[in-house]
């Protein structure tokens, strides 16, 4: 009976935020950020920075494995599945909160295209 009980109230009052939810929130700041650009072709943010509370990045920077490249993946494998493209090469960037927050974690997103380098003068393209 405790067991039942207690699943019940777990599944009523559940926690404001899990573990997994940040890979949750990315995937909706794509759905919700996606821009349609032409028929087959829908663009979605591909620069996330993700806003943590101090002792949590700490936490997460001094861990062996690093979170962003599984973050990116997540991110990819939503992509993919959705059929989403993106303007640039994705990432992700942990960063310490600067204010006092009482919330976990913040997640800003941004399209960001290829950076072209300009050619170097003086070269002369060869056909």
């Amino acid at each position: 009976m405790e067991r039942w009980t207690a699943t019940l109230w777990g599944i009523l009052f559940r926690p404001k935020r899990r573990p997994g939810d940040v890979v949750a929130v990315l995937r909706r700041e794509c759905d919700d950020n996606a821009l349609i650009v032409a028929r087959q072709r829908v663009v979605v943010p591909n620069v996330f920075v993700i806003d943590l509370l101090p002792d949590t990045h700490r936490k997460l920077t001094t861990h062996a494995l690093p979170v962003e490249p599984h973050l990116v993946n997540q991110v990819r494998r939503h992509a993919a599945e959705q059929g989403y493209t993106f303007a640039g090469p994705v990432a992700v960037d942990l960063r310490p909160a600067h204010r006092e927050t009482t919330e976990r974690f913040r997640v800003r997103s941004r399209i960001a295209p290829i950076e072209r380098r300009p050619r170097p003068t003086g070269f002369q393209e060869r056909r």
